[in-house]
């Protein structure tokens, strides 16, 4: 979801690590990319349907408190997520999680398609970088307003489309930054921030399913 200084400093003179590694070890890297993220989808499917699965586990979380360090930790790594994730879809329909995981992964592969096809035509989303950054903290602030001040169902379902399209901006953006942007040995960055973008937008469209479902 973020560019890092050394990229930002690479593109700012017009040199892209992607060109200067190589197009041979540029599609190694590109492979990396992505079997790592495969890797981490599967790790969080695996550890989201143990929680839906095992009704003692989303019990557990839910009457137990946890310190607020405990869900730092949980944010920090893939299984953890898979383990929020599924919590989430503990208390969701069966048909609202297959429905909000067929529309992800659709428009994830759609996204991505496109985001290769421009890219090849020599176009640049760099300039979504401040837009998206702006977007997400309006973002933020909504979901604030939310929890102090409940709008009710249309608020969640409008917060749900908005998130939706921010995140779809997001694969967009660090898509293209995964062609231009980044060097043969920031495959690891390059991995987590598109992780992070599919995963939002799943509980993302999630909300809206929900929403809908009620």
């Amino acid at each position: 979801m973020w560019m890092n200084p050394r990229q930002r400093r690479n593109f700012e003179v017009g040199e892209y690590p992607a060109e200067l590694d190589g197009p041979r070890y540029h599609w190694v890297f590109i492979r990396k990319v992505y079997t790592i993220i495969a890797i981490q989808l599967l790790v969080t499917v695996a550890v989201a349907t143990a929680v839906v699965s095992v009704d003692s586990i989303s019990n557990f979380i839910v009457h137990t408190k946890l310190r607020p360090l405990n869900y730092l930790l949980l944010g920090v790594f893939t299984t953890a997520l898979g383990f929020l994730v599924g919590l989430t879809c503990a208390f969701t329909s069966g048909k609202v999680i297959l429905q909000s995981a067929i529309i992800t992964f659709t428009a994830m592969v759609i996204l991505t398609l496109y985001t290769f096809w421009a890219a090849r035509r020599g176009h640049d989303f760099s300039f979504l970088g401040p837009f998206l950054s702006a977007s997400l903290i309006a973002l933020l602030l909504f979901a604030l307003i939310q929890i102090f001040f409940p709008l009710g169902r249309i608020s969640v379902m409008i917060f749900g489309c908005l998130a939706s399209i921010l995140f779809c901006g997001f694969i967009i953006y660090d898509t293209d930054s995964l062609i231009k942007r980044y060097a043969y040995d920031e495959y690891i960055w390059a991995a987590v921030s598109l992780y992070l973008d599919i995963i939002n937008l799943f509980l993302s469209i999630l909300t809206v399913c929900s929403a809908q479902d009620c």
